[in-house]
């Protein structure tokens, strides 16, 4: 499946103009034979505005989505965007998945929040593995700080993840997560890693880009550089199915010896 990664940090501010550049985007995408389209962290409204994040805050079936549901079926590419999402009185940092014909198959609530700045303004998920059946492929969701825990990551391979996505706001000074552990990631656990950045300063945050898709293999399979930037790559299963059988990780496994980890 050719994946497309959008690196940018559209409109912080507008999800009016955010829904644009997605919707621009997703053209793109479908044009160079994209299945499925990743957009970075709270690509829908920016990522460091504040207050502006509760206010802009809607249910994972809201008006953006539906928006983003007509977008993907009108270009015939599943989409993956990361929100400000609101339950209630609650709001969540998450990541929400739509299908080519517009079914929303999976939304994902960020479980470890990074900074005061996070903590501040999102309370965190529960929910350590969500996936969904994407062209015959298992799509997993994590976003940004989660995959540096290698904990969440091998959950997803030992719930057989073939994909997965992870929706990004990775700043300065911490490139080398981007340059060095996503590979990594891929390698251990075996399977790809699509991690999808912002780009620029924002606020107090100044984003590093550095967009990736990993392979099993520990080989990114593209890579974006600092500016906006899209960029694709293609998810084999047949290199995935040769990796996990040459690759003795998770069958060598002795999960008896691990119980002080927990």
């Amino acid at each position: 499946m050719r994946t497309a990664l959008l690196q940018s940090s559209g409109r912080p501010g507008s999800t009016v103009e955010n829904l644009k550049v997605l919707d621009e985007a997703a053209g793109r995408a479908a044009a160079a034979g994209a299945g499925l389209l990743v957009a970075p962290e709270m690509f829908l409204t920016g990522y460091a505005i504040g207050d502006d994040i509760a206010r802009l805050a809607e249910p994972a079936d809201g008006d953006c989505a539906d928006a983003i549901a007509e977008s993907a079926t009108r270009h015939g590419l599943a989409i993956a965007y990361g929100y400000p999402e609101r339950s209630g009185d609650t709001v969540f940092n998450a990541a929400q998945l739509i299908s080519a014909d517009g079914t929303r198959l999976a939304n994902y609530r960020k479980t470890h929040l990074f900074g005061c700045f996070e903590r501040d303004h999102f309370t965190p998920g529960d929910q350590p593995v969500v996936q969904a059946e994407l062209d015959g492929l298992r799509v997993g969701i994590l976003i940004c700080y989660d995959v540096e825990f290698p904990e969440n990551v091998r959950a997803h391979a030992l719930a057989r993840t073939d994909l997965l996505i992870v929706p990004t706001a990775q700043m300065h000074p911490f490139q080398f997560v981007a340059e060095s552990m996503i590979p990594v990631r891929a390698f251990e656990n075996q399977m790809y890693v699509a991690y999808v950045n912002r780009v620029g300063r924002e606020g107090e945050f100044e984003f590093v880009g550095l967009s990736t898709l990993a392979g099993p293999d520990g080989v990114s399979r593209t890579r974006a550089g600092r500016g906006e930037e899209l960029v694709l790559a293609d998810v084999d299963p047949v290199l995935l199915a040769a990796c996990r059988e040459e690759n003795p990780y998770l069958k060598d496994r002795r999960p008896g010896l691990y119980g002080s980890l927990i």
